[in-house]
């Protein structure tokens, strides 16, 4: 792409090779500008080669033809290997004329555009690795004042400052010069600046030090823009919108949606794009059009924001196409939440046939999603990125994505309160109680359930009351309230009971198992959990009946009754490992271990707690991970 230091690299390449004796007849340079408004055509550029070979003035032939052939017979009389650099092209019509007609000398060819058609070896650059964009700034103030010691006192800000420039050399190497002149002012000022802006290329090309070693202007937005007015109408119009999509990379089908377009022709478009070095495919798809992804450098997306949010007709463009992204999330979203929940008996969902394509159609679009349901903060989508948080608690709880939840309930409750839509409102609470719950912070998990049952109640809706007030039970009995986290499941048991949901109800009671056993209850917690169990086989729950034989077992266990908990958490063990829930298959295996952990069972003990380890690294927990690793060395010990 532009900017990312395709000339200096290949005249540094030129510098070493000459050095090393490679072309000991020359070499030449010519900058095509290929992007100017006037590109020097092949007929300009070999009178210039032409001089740099000596013919010029009377011995310049009088056409252009005989001027080809005058200079490649003169590239062929050089015995000596030479170098030619055609730099900046746009076209191949600027340099297949100036090639030398021999395979003796070499060429090197510069340009933001892939020249797919053409046999010729392709080096594809990109921007440089977060290490090396520190680098490159650390040089630059240094070589210029060694005594500047910004980069050692801030180093957090050089790396911020980095990331902001997107990596790319030409950004690096303007705020470089930025960071010079502003000496006497910390990194963490032109930070702010960018931030403030939310724009990098306004912030720097208003402060741009002038011109590079090559003469060229030092400056990012009219190399976007030369790239972007290149471009055909129905190209620019996709870049435009692919600035506005949601997350850091996008698939072909959410673009398709975005674009209003069928696949295959976005997809062929979005090559396009990808040849000028606009948009990359991320690596990684299995090669299906469905399966490609799709990703922006972080200055091109804000520079195609700025153009979108500059016009009128371009901004309803824009967010037509957003409501159609959250449409088309909203739909496949629904669908996969409704396979995460499938049970027996309930209607097959649409396109996704298991669990695993779900959860890998989740996982692909994660940040999209997410970043959708914020989107809800505007009143036009509140609605529809509203509907759309409903349908991730279940998989980001699976997954374990708690801050993910969070800031996705929280744009949700935004959202409902913006529409004054209070039961969706009292959802996102809920939602967010048990995200915040599963962060350790039961005070606020209380708070947001308490405030879910209250709107429950005033909507009049009792069933989902009861769903509050068996989250509230979670909460409290994470908080160590365990008697009022009895009364609250008890209170849910009654409501879930009174609606006939006995999948609710199943859940109900294992957590009151769960609160029982907490309060020395122990015979009670059995009961309860062995009536979960029942009713989680009876509605065909087989994953939550692998829960309440976990709770099954550790209440088995406290009684003395070593041998039923050992085989209730054997039967959870089999469950888990069945749907792959790494979570709940390393508690078990502590269980497990725990129950080991006589001094003739030191080694099943060692290895259940090794596998614990596994599956918690899986899971996405790694300090429950280095737990089980800590407790299993103790044991070698």
């Amino acid at each position: 792409m532009g900017g990312i230091g395709k000339t200096a690299l290949a005249v540094e390449a030129a510098h070493r090779a000459r050095a090393r004796g490679w072309f000991p007849g020359g070499t030449l340079f010519v900058d095509l500008r290929g992007y100017d408004d006037d590109p020097v055509t092949a007929d300009q550029a070999v009178l210039a080669l032409l001089d740099a070979l000596g013919v010029r003035d009377r011995d310049l032939p009088p056409t252009t033809e005989r001027q080809y052939d005058t200079y490649r017979a003169l590239l062929a009389e050089r015995r000596d290997r030479m170098l030619l650099i055609l730099d900046n092209a746009s076209d191949p019509s600027q340099y297949v004329p100036l090639l030398p007609g021999t395979d003796r000398h070499r060429v090197l060819i510069t340009s933001r555009d892939r020249p797919d058609a053409l046999p010729i070896r392709l080096i594809d650059l990109e921007t440089l690795d977060p290490d090396d964009s520190v680098a490159l700034v650390k040089r630059a103030l240094h070589d210029s004042d060694e005594r500047d010691d910004r980069p050692a006192r801030e180093p957090d800000a050089l790396r911020e400052l980095t990331d902001l420039c997107g990596h790319l050399p030409l950004a690096l190497q303007i705020a470089a010069g930025m960071l010079r002149r502003r000496r006497h002012r910390d990194i963490s000022s032109l930070v702010a600046d960018i931030r403030a802006a939310g724009d990098a290329t306004a912030v720097l090309d208003q402060g741009s030090p002038g011109a590079d070693l090559y003469g060229r202007s030092l400056v990012l937005r009219p190399v976007l823009e030369a790239s972007y007015r290149r471009l055909p109408p129905d190209q620019a119009r996709l870049l435009r919108l692919l600035c506005l999509a949601p997350g850091a990379e996008t698939g072909t089908e959410t673009v398709a949606a975005l674009a209003d377009v069928s696949t295959e022709s976005v997809l062929s478009l979005l090559e396009d794009l990808a040849a000028t070095h606009l948009v990359a495919p991320v690596r990684g798809g299995n090669g299906t059009a469905s399966a490609v992804r799709w990703q922006l450098h972080d200055l091109v997306r804000g520079f195609g924001a700025v153009v979108v949010a500059g016009d009128a007709g371009l901004r309803e463009e824009g967010e037509a196409a957003r409501e159609r992204v959250l449409g088309f999330y909203r739909r496949w979203a629904d669908a996969a939440d409704d396979r995460l929940r499938w049970l027996p008996g309930m209607k097959e969902p649409e396109r996704f046939g298991d669990r695993g394509q779900a959860l890998a159609w989740l996982d692909a679009e994660r940040a999209g999603l997410v970043a959708a349901v914020e989107w809800g903060r505007e009143e036009r989508f509140a609605n529809a990125a509203a509907g759309l948080a409903q349908c991730l608690g279940e998989y980001l709880d699976w997954r374990r994505y708690f801050d993910d939840w969070i800031t996705v309930a929280e744009a949700a409750r935004e959202a409902a309160c913006l529409v004054g839509d209070r039961l969706v409102e009292a959802i996102a609470w809920d939602h967010l109680g048990l995200a915040l719950g599963e962060t350790d912070r039961a005070e606020e998990a209380i708070d947001a359930h308490t405030r879910a049952r209250d709107l429950y109640r005033t909507s009049g809706d009792r069933h989902r009351e009861g769903t509050a007030w068996n989250n509230l039970g979670l909460a409290l009995y994470h908080a160590g309230r365990t008697e009022e986290a009895i009364a609250a499941h008890t209170r849910a048991r009654d409501l879930y009971q009174a609606a006939d949901d006995r999948h609710s109800e199943a859940m109900a009671w294992n957590n009151l198992g769960l609160a029982l056993h907490h309060a020395g209850r122990t015979e009670e917690a059995i009961d309860a959990n062995t009536h979960a169990r029942d009713l989680y086989r009876t509605v065909g729950d087989r994953h939550r009946e692998g829960t309440a034989w976990i709770n099954l077992g550790i209440a088995l266990w406290k009684t003395g009754r070593k041998k039923k908990a050992i085989k209730a958490y054997e039967r959870s063990l089999q469950i888990f490992r069945e749907f792959e829930d790494w979570y709940h298959l390393g508690l078990t295996l502590e269980r497990l271990a725990s129950a080991h952990e006589a001094p003739n069972q030191s080694a099943e003990a060692r290895s259940a707690y090794l596998q614990a380890a596994d599956a918690f690294t899986h899971a996405n927990a790694p300090d429950r991970a280095a737990q089980a690793r800590t407790r299993a060395a103790e044991l070698r010990e």
